[in-house]
């Protein structure tokens, strides 16, 4: 005998409240990279639509591994990134306008990058954590304060 959870009224109802939710409080997931070099130096990218350096990364597709989506992201934003399998370091929330982005921030060491100037980056450069450039984003200083132990892991972006 078939449920009433399992009916097509059902399902379709709970559609369209899932479709509610998404509308009235979206969600969006991401994912960014920590490129760290042998020297212990990070990579950031200026990006064409956004003012100073931040880490590179994007969206994840609808279906997509976020670990599928970040090699993806760095394959387009960067080129060529040879590196160890990324690790994930943590979870964050960033409000953007009336949505939600949810961040997942993986790091990825021992990193070469063959760069090319393109429609998204315009330029990269690798940064001393500590140290980094005039321009960069602040929560871009967050994760980089948090890399080289000067701040605790915050939730937030």
């Amino acid at each position: 005998m078939p449920s009433h959870a399992n009916s097509l009224p059902a399902r379709l109802a709970f559609g369209a409240l899932m479709t509610a939710k998404a509308l009235w409080a979206p969600v969006a997931l991401g994912v960014h990279a920590l490129i760290v070099e042998p020297g212990g130096k990070v990579l950031l990218a200026r990006h064409s639509y956004m003012r100073g350096w931040s880490l590179p990364g994007g969206g994840v597709g609808r279906g997509e591994a976020p670990v599928a989506a970040l090699l993806r992201e760095l394959r387009e934003e960067l080129g060529e990134v040879r590196s160890d399998p990324p690790q994930l370091v943590g979870v964050f929330s960033r409000r953007a306008g009336w949505a939600t982005n949810v961040v997942m921030l993986y790091r990825l060491t021992n990193a070469e990058v063959a760069f090319t100037s393109n429609f998204e980056v315009r330029e990269i450069l690798f940064a001393d954590p500590l140290a980094p450039p005039p321009g960069t984003s602040a929560g871009t200083r967050r994760r980089l304060a948090e890399f080289a132990s000067k701040t605790p892991p915050s939730a937030v972006w």
